[in-house]
């Protein structure tokens, strides 16, 4: 399964909402590898354009320079959360450029390309030509497209217009094709003002240098959404060279008569229309993409602050680099998928980060662990002895455990984490109070209660040796220190229907329990 995130503009700095959407992917990523699928995460960065030309010209260093300088953020944020990504995206490789060019190439013998003098108006900042159904009620052009200048010039366009009626088809009749269904629905909504004219593919370079160069008229570059949109298959392996050190585009991308699935294209709502939701399934169709074969995508919503959209201008951006610092990379992960329902907007609070990483994972999963482990120690000679009939109060919690596990892949077949992440909570929540409710240290002070003891003892083993897998897309390295306290580190190759009652053998051994969630303690200014 390929798993791909809209690659980020090297214009600006990593924030908060770049973090979610590529933890958000990682999760997912994780989560397949744990069901069994073989999967390639895919991300990058987005290099060209016009924007990243201007800024580059101000601090008087090259555009290649400036973007690279750039994307060594990126890589360096990915790297400290823990991203697990199988390819890397930069739109000024070699390999890429040589993908568009082909594809240019290909639509434009094919007539699919074309060039015409156009005049009308241009948004530098959305770096695209606009027309009077862009201006508001008051007849004026909105702040979402910046500074709207006049032009009168000669480009090339691509015919989005003859694809425009299946793709209206093709969203009406794939029910799945953008999730959640709400989103989808403004697709829907959008379609017959977002594909009735043909899209400007190229600039000229006598105002724009930085971008690819067309391969049928080198006086011109491609337009920077036609060359990134290109980089979900280009970095895929489609149209690679056999040196290319790439992977098989067969492999990845469903072929006829494959069992491939489609896929999954995670995005923000800012850019499903017009770009990811209208030009790129009108560019793969052109290019030869069957119905089958064109990308699930998976609109997120954003994080704001108090209700308002984070903005540099209104100085509310979120640094997530300095969050890791300060709270841990954990907690960060685990809040960034944790307080959002998918789809929809979150207004992002760091009381709740704390409140929320402290309560479920410090106290609620943290005590499971050290009950579990210290009691077992002390109690047991760190022993599990699975061998003695459960009772009724012992069904209850393996019960538990069998709902946890369904409802938390339903959540995650779904894409819903937060839900999968209560899923586990509710075990947990379960977990403890079936510890209260038989209360081990007291069976210990009791010879006779000894079978009673290391029956508790053992289900509350099992029960966090299952939990470890169900949270290792989440949060890998407390995943990894929880299967070393319990001496079970090959929990962490088991797959999702491998996970049934017995996974601790009778007699097994466990570690010693140590902080895996240290809680966060905030010092007031």
């Amino acid at each position: 399964m390929l798993i791909t995130t809209a690659i980020d503009y090297t214009n600006g700095a990593p924030h908060i909402g770049h973090a979610y959407e590529k933890v958000l992917a990682d999760v997912l990523a994780r989560y397949q590898r744990v069901r069994g699928s073989e999967v390639f995460y895919l991300t990058g960065v987005d290099q060209h354009g016009q924007k990243v030309q201007q800024t580059a010209e101000k601090e008087g260093i090259n555009p290649a320079t400036f973007a690279n300088k750039k994307t060594k953020l990126f890589l360096n944020l990915w790297k400290k959360l823990g991203l697990q990504y199988d390819g890397w995206a930069a739109t000024t490789d070699e390999r890429h450029k040589a993908c568009v060019q082909a594809i240019l190439q290909d639509l434009y013998d094919r007539g699919q390309i074309y060039k015409k003098q156009y005049k009308g108006y241009y948004s530098v900042r959305q770096e695209q030509f606009i027309t009077d159904k862009e201006r508001g009620e008051d007849g004026e052009f909105g702040a979402e497209w910046g500074q709207v200048e006049e032009r009168d010039e000669e480009n090339y366009y691509f015919k989005l217009t003859d694809h425009s009626d299946w793709l209206k088809n093709y969203v009406s009749s794939t029910e799945d094709c953008v999730v959640p269904p709400f989103r989808r629905n403004e697709l829907v909504g959008a379609l017959d003002r977002a594909g009735e004219q043909d899209l400007c593919i190229s600039r000229p370079k006598e105002r724009l240098r930085w971008g690819i160069e067309l391969p049928f008229d080198t006086e011109f570059v491609t337009y920077v959404w036609f060359d990134a949109l290109i980089n979900y298959i280009s970095f895929a392996g489609y149209k690679a060279a056999a040196d290319a050190e790439l992977p098989d585009f067969e492999q990845l991308w469903p072929q006829p008569g494959s069992t491939t699935a489609r896929p999954l294209h995670i995005i923000g709502k800012d850019i499903l229309v017009p770009a990811h939701g209208v030009y790129w399934p009108c560019m793969l169709h052109a290019i030869g993409f069957t119905d089958e074969q064109i990308p699930q995508i998976l609109v997120h919503g954003w994080w704001n602050i108090s209700g308002e959209k984070m903005s540099k201008s209104l100085g509310n951006v979120v640094d997530p680099d300095a969050l890791a610092d300060k709270f841990g990379v954990d907690a960060l992960r685990y809040y960034l998928v944790r307080d959002i329902s998918i789809g929809r907007d979150s207004d992002f609070d760091i009381e709740r980060l704390v409140m929320l990483y402290n309560q479920e994972l410090a106290n609620e999963l943290g005590n499971l662990c050290n009950r579990a482990l210290n009691m077992t120690g002390r109690f047991c000679d760190s022993t599990c002895t699975t061998s003695h009939e459960p009772t009724p109060t012992d069904r209850e919690l393996r019960e538990s455990l069998v709902k946890a596990t369904a409802a938390y892949r339903t959540a995650m077949d779904g894409y819903d984490t937060a839900a999968a992440l209560k899923a586990i909570n509710d075990h947990v929540t379960h977990c403890n109070a079936y510890t209260e409710q038989n209360a081990p240290w007291a069976l210990a002070k009791d010879p006779e209660q000894k079978q009673r003891l290391e029956t508790v003892l053992a289900h509350l083993v099992e029960s966090l040796a299952h939990l470890t897998v169900l949270l290792s897309p989440f949060l890998p390295d407390p995943a990894a220190r929880l299967a070393n306290q319990l001496r079970m580190e090959s929990l962490l190759e088991l797959k999702l229907d491998q996970l049934a009652w017995g996974l601790i053998p009778d007699g097994h051994q466990t570690g010693k329990p140590k902080p895996v969630f240290p809680r966060i303690v905030v010092e007031e200014e």
